[in-house]
């Protein structure tokens, strides 16, 4: 089939998540546990497969690919994708080609993504403080993502940090946060904490609603409601401080299912029509069918037709196992 791809409640999917690994060089604690087995390679899909799966979304109308992972530069030779991804932009066909980072591999990537088409990075950073980033990621270092940072402001690439709220970690840093990213020039979006996942800790001890996040900062900030978009599931508002931009992102306590727009497909070819639900669609045997594409075509309109209206994320007491069974890294948010 050809055309657009709408789903069976009439929205339209433009924007298609692809995580490249579910491999991390991190162990953040909201996102993974930190005795992780990971995918034998075998079972991963090749470069070249993932180019033809999103180059397959391309055709049907897809104009925003975010690459993410577990961490997406650390996949081997993973410029070869970017690059050949990017003729999509030079056509006109695509839109936006991003990625989401942790930010320990932009000191070596920053000037070769600039150099490839990507205007706009996604930073993944809770906390400015040096113990505390360590603890939260437990294998990572603050001093490598600043200095890829400043690499990707060199490069000029536009930066959105993307802040994950947790109670009694970091929500004594939120204004600092702020204040930062307007000295910087950077975005900021927080994030709620998702139930996906064994991560072996409790997510309730975790879990901080963002409408207690934004009545702190209102104590601080002249916050207006704008309307602005991404894409993604963000609401944003203007600081009237610093011009910068705060998006709040709240799939616990105001889901964005109503105007989803994006699937999720992971590095084994598994297409997820919604991040909180467990129905999938196996891509990888599709795009290994045929070499002209037809049979994975047909999955895809068949999993775009199976595509849930919502899902029900739930962190409380009488529920304390993930909403999902899969982690975070393997769709990448």
């Amino acid at each position: 089939m050809d055309g657009p791809l709408i789903d069976p409640h009439g929205r339209t999917v433009d924007y298609l998540r692809v995580s490249v690994t579910d491999r991390c060089d991190f162990r953040c604690v909201y996102c993974m546990a930190e005795d992780m087995t990971f995918l034998p390679k075998a079972e991963v899909l090749s470069l070249e497969e993932l180019e033809r799966v999103c180059s397959a979304f391309v055709e049907r109308g897809v104009t925003k690919l975010r690459l993410t992972g577990g961490e997406p530069l650390v996949r081997r030779n993973i410029m070869w994708l970017i690059r050949s991804l990017s003729r999509h932009l030079d056509s006109g066909a695509l839109r936006e080609l991003t990625l989401t980072t942790n930010g320990s591999q932009l000191e070596k990537y920053a000037g070769e993504l600039a150099d490839a088409g990507v205007k706009r990075l996604n930073v993944s950073l809770d906390t400015l403080d040096p113990a505390k980033f360590t603890a939260i990621t437990r294998w990572g270092k603050l001093e490598k993502v600043l200095a890829g940072l400043e690499a990707a402001k060199r490069a000029g690439l536009a930066i959105k940090i993307n802040t994950v709220a947790l109670k009694g970690v970091n929500d004594d840093e939120f204004d600092t946060l702020v204040g930062w990213c307007g000295d910087e020039g950077f975005d900021i979006t927080f994030i709620e904490v998702m139930p996906m996942g064994e991560i072996g800790e409790t997510r309730l001890d975790q879990y901080l609603p963002l409408s207690m996040v934004r009545a702190k900062l209102n104590e601080h900030w002249t916050l207006d409601d704008i309307d602005f978009s991404t894409g993604g599931p963000a609401r944003y508002v203007r600081v009237k401080e610093t011009g910068g931009r705060i998006g709040f992102i709240t799939p616990m306590t105001h889901n964005f299912c109503e105007s989803c727009n994006r699937v999720r497909l992971t590095c084994t070819g598994t297409l997820y029509m919604c991040l909180g639900q467990e129905d999938a669609a196996d891509l990888r045997s599709a795009v290994r069918a045929d070499d002209d594409n037809s049979v994975l075509m047909d999955t895809i309109d068949e999993a775009i037709g199976r595509k849930p209206k919502g899902h029900d994320f739930v962190i409380d007491r009488r529920r304390r196992g993930p909403a999902v069974s899969r982690h975070m890294s393997v769709t990448g948010g």
